[in-house]
């Protein structure tokens, strides 16, 4: 996981861990809040784990709740350079053209997610919840 604190659409500062969401993510963003004043959220919201997505979507909804910050929403797609980005097993999710699909790859690709210097140019998603692509069991 990692999360990228932006000043004046600028990159100040990146958090990164790979410790599970659930774990980690509300300590962290106590943190943040204790260190940054957050004037605005914005979030991958998939494709890829359910779990994670949808426990950043709870606890970040609740803070908007409670203190008031937006929410945008932003595709994983924007943070890889559109490459795959793994699903479950061997099938990855894909984007072609405005599609996002599974394909199945027999190597493992590697996750090469990044914050970018500059939030200007991202592409925010109209829906913020959760974008699933298959079916949640």
């Amino acid at each position: 996981m990692q999360i990228g604190i932006y000043k004046d659409n600028l990159l100040v500062d990146v958090v990164t861990t790979n410790e599970m969401t659930s774990d980690i993510l509300l300590p962290l963003l106590e943190e943040l809040l204790q260190k940054y004043k957050i004037s605005k959220i914005i979030y991958a919201n998939g494709p890829g784990s359910h779990m994670a997505t949808k426990i950043t979507y709870v606890l970040l909804k609740t803070l908007n709740l409670i203190k008031d910050i937006p929410i945008f929403a932003v595709s994983g797609f924007e943070l890889n350079s559109y490459k795959p980005i793994k699903a479950l097993g061997k099938l990855y999710f894909i984007k072609e053209k405005e599609t996002i699909i599974t394909k199945s790859f027999q190597e493992k690709i590697e996750d090469n997610f990044f914050m970018p210097k500059s939030i200007k140019d991202i592409k925010l998603e109209a829906n913020i919840e959760p974008n699933y692509n298959i079916d949640v069991v």
